[in-house]
C-alpha cells in the first residue's frame, strides 16, 4: 500500500526536512516487507489563493484516486500508536493500493474535504503547526511499520 502525504506548503531545508527524510526513509525500509510504502510527498502552494476551500481544490487533485483519506485534524479521532498501526494494517489488508494523509495549511481542512475523509485523526486537542505536524505523523507512520514488524522501536 503506498502511502501519500497531501500537505500544503513547501518545506525548506532545515531540521523538520531532516527528520522528515529520516523518518520516511527508516518507513520505507522497515515497510517494504509489510506492503506498506513507498512514501511520497505532494505539496500543494497555499499561495496560489482561494483560501481553504482553494487549497482543498488543489489537495484533492494530489490524492490518487481510489485512496483510502485520513485527515490530520485537531477535532479528530484520538489514537495510540499500536491503535494507528492495527487501523494502518486494515486498510492494507483490506485491499487499500493507496492511502493519503492530508495535513491543510495554517487555517486547517476545507469542512468538505475534512467530511470526504476514512478517518480524522488527531494529535491532541492542542493546534500544532502544520510543518510539525509532518514530522509527527512520518515518526508515527514508521512507529507503526515497527509495531507491525514486531520491532522493539515501540516500547510500552
Amino acid at each position: 500500500m503506498r502511502i501519500h502525504l497531501c500537505v500544503v506548503g513547501r518545506l525548506r531545508a532545515g531540521p523538520e526536512r531532516t527528520l522528515i527524510d529520516d523518518y520516511i526513509k527508516r518507513f520505507d525500509r522497515t515497510g517494504r516487507a509489510l506492503s506498506l510504502g513507498p512514501v511520497s510527498v505532494h505539496e500543494v502552494d497555499e499561495r496560489k489563493g482561494g483560501g481553504m476551500a482553494g487549497e482543498a481544490d488543489l489537495l484533492r487533485r494530489a490524492i490518487p484516486s481510489g485512496a483510502k483519506l485520513c485527515c490530520l485534524d485537531e477535532r479528530g479521532t484520538l489514537m495510540s500508536s499500536p491503535q494507528f498501526s492495527d487501523w494502518m494494517g486494515r486498510v492494507r489488508d483490506d485491499g487499500a493500493g493507496d492511502l493519503a494523509f492530508v495535513i491543510g495549511g495554517a487555517d486547517g481542512i476545507d469542512p468538505g474535504l475534512r467530511a470526504e475523509a476514512n478517518l480524522s485523526l488527531s494529535f491532541g486537542q492542542m493546534v500544532w503547526p502544520h510543518m510539525m505536524v509532518r514530522v509527527m505523523l512520518t515518526e508515527q507512520l514508521y512507529r507503526a511499520a515497527s509495531i507491525m514488524a514486531g520491532s522493539p522501536y515501540h516500547r510500552v
